[in-house]
């Protein structure tokens, strides 16, 4: 596998995505990310934006939170929605819309050497409940996954690598990444 770098400032996010792609190394750059509901614009500006660095294959990585309620904000905003209010804000929503169902999601952007971008995303359904645990990071205290009785904060990081929507997007990367070394090995 060639040389692939995430660019994260996030140690939380890195842990996972090893623990997945042992190989993958980082790089802690802080890229501007742009104001959008759409997800796959903010990665693609980051990624666009990291490019001018000279880096060859990397990977950015972006987490939402859609709310039901709220016809799926905060979505990519749920880090300024964390910011402003709090998880408690976020969880007092869902109570004021007395709808707690919500959907986390993770969208990972992979710039290849030659310039090509390929997106892998992840998604999964729960609840927001009231803010529980204390590992984990962002809203992980407030969203208890459909089938688990416990918040992402209160499993241990093996459990949460098990099931979170950071793992179902880091799989796909590295099937595709796999599937593309068999290829290469194929053609040579």
């Amino acid at each position: 596998m060639d040389k692939i770098l995430f660019i994260t400032g996030n140690k939380e996010k890195l842990r996972e995505v090893r623990a997945l792609i042992p190989a993958i190394q980082d790089i802690d750059m802080e890229l501007p990310e742009i104001q959008e509901i759409d997800a796959h614009k903010i990665i693609l500006a980051k990624l666009l934006e990291a490019k001018k660095h000279q880096l060859s294959s990397f990977i950015v990585e972006d987490t939402s939170l859609y709310l039901d309620s709220m016809n799926g904000l905060p979505g990519p905003l749920a880090k300024w929605f964390e910011k402003t209010i709090g998880i408690e804000g976020i969880y007092a929503l869902t109570e004021t819309f007395k709808n707690a169902r919500a959907t986390a999601r993770a969208l990972i952007g992979y710039a290849e050497e030659n310039g090509t971008v390929h997106f892998f995303e992840g998604s999964l359904t729960g609840t927001v409940v009231a803010p529980r645990g204390t590992d984990g990071f962002g809203w992980d205290a407030i969203f208890q996954p459909d089938g688990y009785a416990k918040t992402f904060a209160e499993m241990l990081p093996e459990e949460k690598g098990q099931c979170s929507m950071r793992k179902i997007a880091v799989e796909a990367l590295r099937n595709y990444l796999a599937q593309r070394t068999t290829t290469e090995e194929v053609s040579s």
